[in-house]
């Protein structure tokens, strides 16, 4: 298979990567900085910006499916990224997307109709991030795109267990946290089976 992946220097899109080089799958990644990245004879590096459509068409042109893991760090850059990579997907007729959400725009399980991070369920006290990921879910439930967004609480450093809960649309039960190895291995396989199309998915142990 062919994917084009965003946000593959940080943590969970780096083994994202590392994941998919590993089954032998050819991979695109758009990078600001293609030093992070190793050179694989499997993998082709574009040094780009997701702002930046000629760069998210590079990348994404003759691609099988898509995963975003662009983290916020206090930037819009998801929030302005998301409709370059769903035109492009549209132009070149790719339906299948896997993207990073966070737990807090899982639905709220105390205040029906709202996210949990507009509620006392989420301990963060800001919510720039929450919002910027809400934006990008609401452009992404109004495509007809074949989408998943996996919703993570607390993501610490860790290998992957295989053993955690999820849930749809809401975060497990008590969940407190998961980490980045679960995570990856969760999305990357999400990517292929399908199981979870057009829903948030809470990741949790």
């Amino acid at each position: 298979m062919r994917l084009a992946i965003f946000g593959a220097t940080g943590r969970v899109g780096g083994e994202i990567v590392r994941l998919a080089l590993q089954d032998g799958h050819d991979v695109k990644a758009l990078v600001r900085t293609p030093a992070k990245l190793y050179e694989n004879e499997h993998l082709t590096i574009i040094k780009g910006n997701v702002l930046h459509n000629n760069d998210v068409e590079k990348t994404i042109d003759d691609a099988d499916m898509v995963i975003s893991t662009l983290s916020v760090c206090h930037t819009t850059t998801l929030s302005e990224g998301m409709p370059h990579i769903i035109s492009s997907m549209k132009k070149h007729h790719i339906k299948r997307i896997v993207t990073i959400g966070t737990a807090g725009i899982l639905n709220s399980r105390r205040e029906p109709g709202k996210f949990r991070f507009q509620t006392n369920e989420s301990r963060q006290k800001k919510t720039f991030a929450a919002e910027e990921h809400a934006k990008a879910f609401q452009m992404l439930k109004e495509s007809d795109l074949e989408w998943t967004i996996i919703c993570p609480t607390y993501l610490p450093d860790g290998e992957a267990t295989g053993i955690y809960r999820i849930e749809k649309n809401q975060l497990p039960l008590n969940g407190e946290k998961i980490t980045v190895g679960d995570t990856a291995k969760f999305a990357y396989e999400e990517c292929f089976k399908k199981q979870f199309l057009q829903i948030r998915v809470g990741l949790a142990y």
